[in-house]
């Protein structure tokens, strides 16, 4: 059975014929000394005359699941957009106790009696308090039984954050 990076890249390319898009080239293409590899692939898929693009993807592997993801924006949409109206996804971020949630949960703590368990999360009542916000934000998904999961759409995009807040 084909990887799934294989039968993406042939639903990209058969995609691309389709469309009479420019197909996707493989990072293996790129010369091992090109560090900017993931750039070089966007500028050749950006118009000349825009103002160019933003891209974030990610492979990511934890104890217990693999997420795969990529996602990208027109300069030109992103500054159209309505910045406001991320505020409350970013406000959900913006909390060490929210943060140290997600990081368990990543780490494979899905349950509210695991996350009770730990340290320095102050009480049941708060720490439902901090997983209800995460999840108004979209950043986790309540399951059965007082399970918690990050969306898998949310994982490579969460870590994309967290890459862009360090300094």
């Amino acid at each position: 059975m084909a990887s799934v990076e294989e039968r993406l890249a042939a639903l990209e390319a058969q995609v691309a014929r389709l469309t009479g898009a420019t197909p996707p080239v493989e990072a293996d293409d790129a010369a091992p000394e090109d560090v900017f590899w993931a750039l070089a692939g966007l500028k050749r898929r950006v118009p000349a005359d825009g103002a160019g693009a933003v891209l974030y993807t990610g492979t990511v592997r934890t104890a217990d699941r693999h997420y795969d993801w990529q996602y990208g924006a027109t300069v030109d949409d992103l500054l159209d957009g309505d910045w406001t109206a991320l505020a409350g996804t970013l406000t959900a971020l913006a909390h060490p106790v929210r943060l140290r949630l997600l990081r368990e949960i990543l780490g494979g703590r899905h349950g509210t009696a695991e996350l009770a368990d730990l340290d320095g999360l102050g009480t049941t009542g708060q720490l439902h308090h901090h997983l209800r916000q995460l999840a108004a934000a979209g950043w986790l998904r309540s399951g059965a039984r007082g399970r918690y999961d990050i969306p898998p759409e949310r994982v490579v995009p969460l870590l994309a954050v967290l890459t862009a807040a360090h300094r």
